[in-house]
């Protein structure tokens, strides 16, 4: 017969073993006098988790301006049983959780940052159970109850096989590109030590993201000489040349399965109605789930810019110049998938089933998809009910018995991941 601990470590090396194995693991978790000891801390602790919900919250943190919120969770951090707790070079805080070094390093990360531009009022609202605020689900819920967890752990004198590193991440939403887990793990002290991932960052827990959804992210500006709408009429025009290639791209055809999708979300230039725009720009969004289908879009949109601006030079009068397209890069996110089969997401399923619930299997795009694209295991897991998220009004529920059960399933997939001894 195996330990419990020996299951866990062999999950942890990547031994494949049955649904039933994990299932009988989380139940072991479930019922061990430390779980129980810490999931009463979570209960009694669920006061000044909402404290410390609502004061992160109140911190803005908008892409590339995340220091404060950073600093405010490091404090905090640093008040718990964590060793080398500190700020890396990208503005990522962490604090490592030692373990008996009989596994791989599991990390555990929650995104500091927001969508929210400087200036948004963060201010927390509540309403009975619902407290709202821009921010206060996506990602705020999630470092709150990381927090939350750690001192649960230290509450209850746990002991895990495998050292945990605790991660509040930068630079996870849009424009941020996941900068904060790419230097995590390709740049980092950590970075050839971590042999699994869990990124708390969703909604209702029965869902585990192992799918990481691909993108590609452009800001294309054409560029020309620009004229008098008059008495310039004839030259070459970036208006045209960014409407064709619009036209173009629209009436590409990208598969339904796998989900690819394409967007022009922003366009803008031009000085004046009666000037011909010396440059005009275009913001464009490509996703699938498929790297090889990501690939083939984004190749076929570069052509269509290029036979655009090319038909644009062959048309107008080019005597004062051409039009020219600057392509940048805005973002660019891996696809792939950390097997349903696969012993990380076994276990994290195991704990759902635990909890009453019925997993279902998603594909995102969160800060597991750099692990993922690497080959180290990763999924994101729920934070508890929310809602509205990316928006003025979002809104979370602390409703206590349904946010301690939240706090308590993710407890025990980090357990379950990282062995509890």
């Amino acid at each position: 017969m195996k330990t419990l601990l020996g299951v866990l470590v062999m999950a942890l090396s990547g031994v494949t073993a049955s649904a039933q194995t994990f299932d009988a693991a989380v139940a072991g978790i479930i019922s061990n006098a430390s779980f129980k000891q810490a999931a009463a801390f979570l209960d009694s602790d669920h006061d000044r988790f909402v404290r410390e919900l609502v004061s992160l919250t109140e911190i803005p943190a908008p892409p590339f301006k995340e220091q404060k919120r950073a600093e405010a969770c490091l404090a905090l951090m640093r008040g718990f049983g964590l060793s080398d707790v500190e700020m890396d070079a990208e503005g990522n805080v962490m604090g490592l959780r030692k373990g008996t070094g009989d596994g791989p390093l599991l990390v555990v990360l929650a995104h500091l940052d927001t969508v929210f531009p400087e200036g948004t009022n963060v201010t927390v609202r509540r309403e009975g159970t619902r407290l709202m605020a821009p921010g206060i689900g996506d990602d705020t819920r999630a470092v709150a109850m990381m927090l939350s967890l750690i001192r649960a752990m230290d509450a209850a004198g746990m002991r895990t096989a495998a050292d945990i590193l605790f991660v509040g991440d930068v630079g996870e939403e849009g424009p941020g590109n996941l900068r904060g887990v790419r230097y995590l793990l390709q740049k980092g002290k950590y970075k050839d030590r971590v042999g699994a991932f869990i990124a708390i960052d969703g909604g209702e827990q029965a869902t585990i993201v192992n799918g990481a959804l691909g993108s590609r992210r452009y800001r294309v500006t054409f560029k020309g000489p620009g004229g008098h709408s008059y008495g310039a009429f004839g030259l070459v025009s970036p208006a045209f040349a960014m409407g064709n290639a619009i036209d173009r791209f629209s009436r590409v055809a990208v598969p339904a399965e796998p989900k690819t999708t394409m967007n022009v979300g922003i366009v803008g230039g031009g000085s004046s109605v009666n000037s011909i725009p010396g440059e005009m720009f275009m913001d464009v969004d490509m996703r699938s789930e498929s790297p090889q289908e990501l690939r083939k879009l984004d190749e076929t949109f570069l052509g269509v810019v290029r036979d655009a601006v090319d038909e644009e030079n062959r048309t107008r009068s080019t005597k004062e110049g051409r039009i020219e397209a600057d392509i940048k890069l805005l973002g660019d996110r891996p696809s792939g998938e950390t097997p349903v089969t696969s012993a990380l997401v076994q276990r994290t399923a195991a704990v759902v089933k635990a909890f009453g619930m019925t997993p279902s299997y998603e594909i995102g795009s969160t800060d597991s998809n750099i692990p993922i694209s690497m080959g180290i295991p990763a999924v994101t897991i729920g934070r508890g009910r929310g809602g509205r998220g990316h928006s003025l009004d979002e809104w979370v529920d602390v409703e206590k018995t349904s946010s301690v059960k939240a706090a308590q399933v993710a407890l025990a997939i980090v357990l379950a991941s990282a062995g509890l001894q």
